[in-house]
């Protein structure tokens, strides 16, 4: 009998112990949705919530095991029933529960469902053993459907949220719109490509009728400063001409 308390005293003890986790874990996590909404990031949300997961199942393994058989032939009953308030029932459940009411006992020590919830899940294995293999399939595909709709929806989320999170966090953008903009201005006119130079149109862009250019091109006035021009040399032609008329004056 002294072996079976013992080891009913340590089930009861681990079982403490993983709820005692849990509860600061959950505590840590609604801790950090409160007050590090604004700052708090998607990698950091799923740590903490993995640490609750792994709190939840080493708890589910200690209920499952072997450990825990005793707790099955264990019966809880209530010894005291009361509408006046219990300080040490309060502090034990840190002020949840004040007094254990006759209202209160049916759903703390419940160990089956409601009768109408129960009611309800039979209603719904009859409706599910009833279904042919092509209806559930086809509801099967609809529901894939949806949730990949929904996953889409919060990945886009998530993208976002995390692009404002970091250009909240002061991260220089890496490409400008203006840079890029006046690259393809000079890639595709010349524009900007030397000091003082307008740009210029291909043919066919402007047309006709553009401003300051020429049926087939741009003016000469757009082609930027033109070198001096040189003094013609005399034509060899014309002095020959006024020689000959010189030396023979009379002869037309």
């Amino acid at each position: 009998m002294q072996r079976e308390e013992k080891h009913l005293e340590a089930t009861l003890q681990a079982i403490l112990n993983r709820v005692i986790d849990l509860k600061t874990a959950i505590q840590a996590l609604i801790t950090k949705l409160e007050t590090e909404y604004e700052t708090i990031n998607w990698p950091t949300f799923l740590d903490n919530y993995a640490i609750l997961s792994g709190h939840l199942t080493g708890l589910s393994k200690i209920l499952q095991a072997e450990l825990a058989s005793p707790l099955r032939s264990q019966v809880v009953l209530p010894l005291q029933l009361g509408c006046e308030r219990d300080e040490s029932l309060a502090r034990m459940t840190e002020g949840r529960v004040p007094a254990c009411t006759h209202d209160l006992v049916p759903d703390l020590l419940r160990t089956k469902p409601e009768p109408q919830a129960e009611q309800r899940l039979q209603q719904f294995n009859h409706k599910a053993s009833t279904l042919s293999y092509e209806t559930a399939q086809k509801q099967v595909g609809q529901f894939t459907k949806v949730v990949s709709h929904v996953w889409e929806i919060i990945s886009k989320g998530r993208e976002d949220w995390e692009g404002e999170s970091m250009r909240s966090a002061g991260m220089q953008p890496t490409h400008s719109i203006a840079d890029t903009h006046a690259l393809v201005t000079a890639v595709g006119t010349g524009k900007g490509l030397r000091p003082g130079m307008p740009s210029i149109v291909p043919p066919g862009v402007g047309g006709v009728g553009a401003p300051g250019m020429g049926p087939r091109g741009p003016t000469p006035s757009q082609l930027g400063p033109q070198a001096p021009t040189m003094p013609k040399a005399p034509s060899q032609i014309k002095t020959n001409i006024k020689a000959a008329n010189q030396i023979h004056p009379y002869q037309r």
